[in-house]
């Protein structure tokens, strides 16, 4: 087919260019004395993006779920009670693992669309008298439904119940596009992934362990060996891994964590509210459907569940966008599966280039007998978009402003853009 892929699932995301020329190099030798030299580079980066001076970053070959196994395995014991929600796939899928390593988990079930339960997890800590809650999960950004949590709230309920519990944080979706901070939510083990928001192919699974996460793991009587957290601990301390690192990602990711650098991290968070805002848009004002999410409260800057009419199967709207018209849109997952598609809206995008995910996705709804009216979701998005204060990462672009002031009473048509 002519023309690129048009990728608007939640993950992987887009690549930028100048992070691919970053991954095209030479393989050398990972025991070398140049090697630490990229070491020390990658850490301070992530603890910036992580907002944490006491957090101590890891950097695995794996995915974001094999840094839920070393979150799990370098803290608790078999056994050991843990406070989880489950309001969508990723959530289950964390409750799963902890039951299948043998842990005791009380999960609060939740109607998907919503996110972590502050009230019940606030009740059932401050009932826990004896402390035998030992880890309280929390799913930052639900993928599966487009719901993002509020993570502070999370360490209010904690304190309030002066309860010790360590807060286990799955930002794989949320990480540098949506504000996090582990030092100030007190978040003691955070896990995310290179194919996120740090815009690099799938392959490096991202963890930061906070001192009181660390000293844990003396005490953990799971059974660990990749993922031990001793190991990583002794090798990057000479910049070092105790096996084969994934090279060409960790050059990407060096790039990649420049150009965060470089946006401002604030920048990029405002960036991905005002794009969700024009998809949002284009969802319940132009198309006239309804988000998986619940309530505005619960609505994900990275990713927009989009729920269909009934009798409408959402995998035939998702093949119709990828056959007809090149467009990856995402899969409705477990319960929703067939319900809704998902339009990923994070990383290296700006307001055009996500103008054809909408496109694509109207077209194929049109095509497969939704009535929506043509061109609807677009103008609703522009209209957002032409009309709210662009952050100044996308507005630097904007050569409106400039052309007045050089040119004197000499402009372009149409609406002034609004400075952020």
């Amino acid at each position: 087919m002519a023309g690129r892929n048009f990728l608007f699932v939640p993950g992987p995301t887009n690549i930028p260019d100048r992070v691919m020329r970053a991954m095209m190099v030479s393989m050398e030798d990972h025991r070398s004395p140049a090697f630490p030299a990229l070491t020390r580079e990658i850490m301070p980066g992530l603890k910036k993006v992580f907002r944490t001076e006491h957090g101590t970053p890891f950097v695995f070959p794996s995915s974001g779920t094999g840094c839920w196994e070393a979150a799990v395995t370098n803290t608790l014991s078999p056994g050991d009670r843990v406070l989880a929600a489950r309001f969508g796939q990723f959530s289950h899928l964390w409750i799963d693992m902890c039951t299948r390593m043998g842990l005791d988990v009380q999960i609060v079930e939740c109607e998907w669309g919503t996110g972590v339960p502050l009230q019940q997890y606030a009740d059932i800590l401050k009932a826990d008298t004896e402390h035998s809650i030992k880890a309280v999960l929390a799913c930052h950004n639900e993928t599966a439904t487009g719901v993002t949590s509020d993570i502070s709230g999370v360490r209010e309920a904690l304190d309030e119940a002066k309860h010790p519990a360590l807060l286990f944080v799955d930002g794989v979706s949320s990480l540098g596009s949506i504000d996090f901070r582990f030092d100030d939510w007190g978040v003691d083990m955070a896990v995310s992934g290179s194919q996120k928001g740090l815009m690099l192919p799938a392959g490096l699974g991202i963890l930061c362990a906070s001192p009181k996460a660390l000293e844990m793991r003396h005490s953990a009587q799971l059974k660990r060996a990749y993922f031990d957290l001793n190991d990583m601990i002794n090798a990057n301390a000479t910049g070092y891994f105790p096996y084969t690192p994934a090279l060409s990602l960790m050059y990407g990711l060096v790039e990649s964590l420049h150009m965060i650098e470089e946006e401002g991290l604030d920048n990029i968070i405002a960036r991905h509210h005002y794009l969700a805002e024009g998809v949002r848009a284009a969802v319940t004002k132009g198309w006239g459907l309804k988000l998986c999410a619940k309530e505005a409260k619960w609505y994900s800057d990275t990713v927009s569940a989009v729920m269909l009419p009934e009798g409408i199967n959402g995998a035939e709207v998702i093949a119709r966008a990828f056959n007809r018209y090149n467009v990856s849109l995402g899969a409705g997952l477990s319960k929703v599966a067939g319900k809704l598609f998902r339009i990923g809206h994070l990383g290296d995008m700006n307001e055009v280039h996500l103008m054809a995910a909408i496109a694509g996705a109207e077209m194929a709804m049109l095509d497969c007998g939704i009535k929506v009216t043509p061109g609807s979701g677009t103008a609703a998005a522009g209209e957002y978009w032409r009309h709210h204060s662009a952050p100044s990462g996308l507005i630097a672009r904007d050569t409106h402003k400039h052309s007045k002031e050089t040119h004197g009473t000499h402009s372009l048509s149409g609406p002034a853009v609004v400075k952020g």
